[in-house]
């Protein structure tokens, strides 16, 4: 609990993965990618349940062999098409059906494995002391908006309008992007959200980028394979 109030961790793993077959339970550093979340949120003391949100046998099985809760997630809603914060609604209207009134939902993707239990306190401890709605993690943007061009009829052109896109690095504005390592939003908020996890009140938590590395092809497998072995040398 988060001063008295609950705290769930939903764990969104579904098993059509395209650009890598079976991704969610591929073995990383000799486990399954989704148990490294799951070993995350157990590290949690202020999480009160982690569930694993899913549409595969073999995701659930490995899901409950790490400690988690698996709640079967429709199939209309595990399609390549889907958007996660739809199965999330329709799970927490589940589990309010089913008498479970968490104040506090963290989202905790399978692809990023690289997050640790302080990432996940330091959110949870944002959202306690600064009367936020919503956090999510952050990593400095891996390119600057005033560097990026559009092409118009063929033609480039700078996509923010103004910007002078040669400027030394020290000298841009400072940019970042949503990592997607962890999210945290008041559960009852969302569903008055038609397509943002980020709700109400934001705040941010900014993470390093060697533990942003979001997983999402077998190049990505062999980068954080060996970020693993530098980060444990």
């Amino acid at each position: 609990m988060l001063d008295g109030k609950r705290v769930i961790a939903i764990i969104p793993a579904r098993g059509g993965s395209k650009s890598v077959p079976g991704k969610n339970i591929r073995p990383l550093d000799g486990k399954p990618l989704l148990a490294w979340s799951i070993e995350v949120g157990r590290q949690v003391t202020e999480i009160d349940r982690i569930i694993v949100s899913t549409d595969d046998e073999r995701i659930s099985s490995v899901a409950r062999a790490e400690g988690a809760e698996v709640y079967k997630r429709p199939q209309y809603l595990a399609t390549d098409q889907s958007l996660v914060i739809d199965a999330l609604k329709d799970l927490l209207l589940t589990l309010r059906s089913e008498g479970e009134t968490p104040e506090w939902v963290v989202l905790l993707e399978p692809t990023c494995p690289l997050r640790t239990a302080d990432d996940v306190r330091a959110c949870l401890k944002l959202v306690a002391d600064g009367d936020y709605d919503s956090v999510a993690t952050f990593k400095d943007a891996e390119l600057n908006p005033h560097r990026a061009w559009r092409l118009v009829d063929g033609v480039p052109e700078v996509f923010i309008p103004g910007a002078i896109p040669w400027l030394p690095r020290q000298n841009l504005p400072k940019a970042f992007q949503l990592n997607g390592a962890v999210y945290v939003f008041r559960a009852s908020l969302l569903a008055e959200q038609a397509m943002s996890l980020l709700v109400g009140k934001l705040g941010a938590v900014l993470m390093p980028r060697e533990r942003s590395q979001d997983i999402d092809d077998s190049i990505d497998f062999t980068i954080v394979e060996a970020l693993l072995k530098e980060l444990t040398s």
